[in-house]
């Protein structure tokens, strides 16, 4: 069968070919190669496949473990996942969407990256689940709130602090619009509409990489588990006033912190993501071992660049 070469062919139909399917993918983007991001498309995945972004925290040196932690269930389940890279200056605010004179805008890098996988794959990327663990959770429930409209359903896992919904303060602390992230506008009628799961580790209560200045520690809480609490609270008491159903939930995770290996271990987030996003039964198998069939079969992390694998 004909490859398909995505550069000069745009048939629906056929453009799955222009990716390698069962491989994680390093690739830069076509229309800058100095960022990247990761892409793994299921060999049991069709045309029009759901869509999961992962987003990755502080430690961005992990974002590739991260997403190869997510291979395993999207093969299971036939979803194409997409990884963005926020690395070093040029995105050092992702976690709040990328303000200007904060580096480049990270909202707008992930629509670059999800127009491109459209090209690449043939599918609709226009509609994603979303997934973030720590610094990755903050950028993924304030994306969530800021384009709702392109959000099925999220999960945001031990965000160390939060956009909370209040009109009254300015964005990144509320949803008041800021001169500095322009054209980003929240609609609390929207935002209130996709389906939120918070997850978080019930010991997850140390300092370590925290935001621990006095006003969100006074708004929010002390630890991450007490803003978890605080933001889904405050996300809840708003569907009230808007006289609809709440669609945030909160999991505490019992004996388990903030590391993500021991929340895949121990805390079954793996499982418990694709339930919250694709109503996928819980499977009692650990993550990390499920990976090895995948790098025994050499289908590991490659680097493409321009196309090219090295």
């Amino acid at each position: 069968m004909k490859r398909i070469n995505p550069d000069t062919e745009s048939d629906p139909v056929q453009a799955s070919w222009s990716l390698p399917r069962g491989r994680l993918l390093r690739r830069a983007l076509r229309s800058d190669p100095t960022l990247e991001y990761e892409v793994y498309v299921p060999t049991t995945g069709a045309v029009g496949a759901p869509v999961l972004v992962s987003v990755h925290g502080m430690s961005r040196s992990v974002s590739a473990a991260q997403a190869a932690a997510l291979v395993p269930a999207c093969e299971r389940h036939g979803v194409t996942l997409l990884a963005p890279s926020f690395h070093g200056e040029s995105h050092a605010d992702y976690q709040r969407l990328g303000r200007e004179g904060r580096g480049q805008r990270a909202d707008l890098f992930l629509h670059r990256c999800l127009q491109e996988l459209t090209s690449l794959t043939g599918g609709d990327a226009s509609q994603i689940r979303l997934f973030g663990h720590s610094g990755g959770a903050q950028f993924a429930h304030r994306y969530l709130m800021a384009y709702p409209h392109r959000v099925v359903s999220a999960v945001v896992v031990a965000a160390g602090w939060y956009t909370l919904p209040d009109p009254a303060l300015k964005f990144p602390f509320g949803i008041q619009s800021n001169r500095r992230l322009p054209g980003v506008l929240f609609d609390s009628e929207a935002y209130l509409g996709v389906p939120v799961t918070v997850l978080v580790g019930a010991l997850d209560t140390q300092s370590f990489r925290l935001r621990s200045d006095d006003r969100v520690t006074s708004q929010q809480g002390a630890n991450r588990v007490e803003r978890a609490r605080t933001w889904v609270a405050a996300m809840q008491a708003q569907a009230a006033a808007h006289s609809v159903v709440s669609r945030v939930d909160l999991v505490e995770i019992p004996e388990v912190g903030h590391a993500f290996a021991d929340l895949c271990h121990q805390g079954k987030l793996i499982e418990r993501t694709f339930h919250a996003l694709f109503d996928a039964p819980f499977i009692e198998t650990d993550a990390f071992t499920a990976m090895a069939p995948v790098a025994a079969t050499g289908r590991g992390l490659e680097v493409e660049t321009a196309g090219r694998a090295w």
